[in-house]
């Protein structure tokens, strides 16, 4: 792999991450207003629901993740380094609250452990270890650099919907 001193690698450079942050901004944004719409269409039932309050929270949280880190490379001229601490603190803070609202609200009767763990647990430990991966890479020049964000949005955007679904449809049934 080329460090980032040797060529320029874009995996290193958020000058050339632009596109993609902008793109990612304005998508999340969207989906978290989305959200909002969501909830607002089915506040009551939500609200009969204990864990389901704490799961829309951690929806507006994943969608907002991404925005957070979109709008880090879209800082015009930022040292590598503070957009690598940015990364791995954001990623850090994100994991303990996201972690933190989940133990707060529990499982549903519908949930198994499984069903638990994949839907709302991995999400989470993925996206965030994926956005804390980018930042330790941009730190040590080497192992991926803003390349680790694409599994992170990923990640995040699919979680979010799925969670977006839940409180819009899913509840109904």
């Amino acid at each position: 792999m080329l460090a980032a001193g040797s060529g320029g690698v874009a995996a290193y450079s958020a000058a050339a991450w632009t596109g993609f942050g902008t793109t990612v901004a304005e998508t999340t944004a969207t989906l978290a207003g989305l959200l909002f719409v969501a909830v607002s269409i089915n506040l009551r039932r939500i609200l009969e629901y204990p864990n389901l309050p704490g799961r829309a929270g951690q929806t507006l949280i994943m969608f907002a993740t991404p925005l957070v880190v979109a709008l880090f490379v879209l800082v015009p001229g930022q040292d590598r380094a503070a957009l690598g601490w940015e990364f791995a603190v954001t990623g850090l803070i994100i994991v303990g609250a996201q972690l933190w609202i989940d133990a707060r609200s529990g499982r549903s009767d519908q949930e198994t452990q499984l069903s638990w763990v994949a839907t709302r647990v991995f999400p989470v430990l993925a996206c965030c270890g994926c956005v804390i991966a980018a930042g330790g890479s941009l730190l040590a020049d080497g192992g991926g650099g803003l390349y680790w964000l694409v599994p992170a949005v990923l990640i995040a955007i699919i979680s979010g919907l799925v969670n977006a679904w839940v409180l819009l449809v899913e509840i109904l049934r």
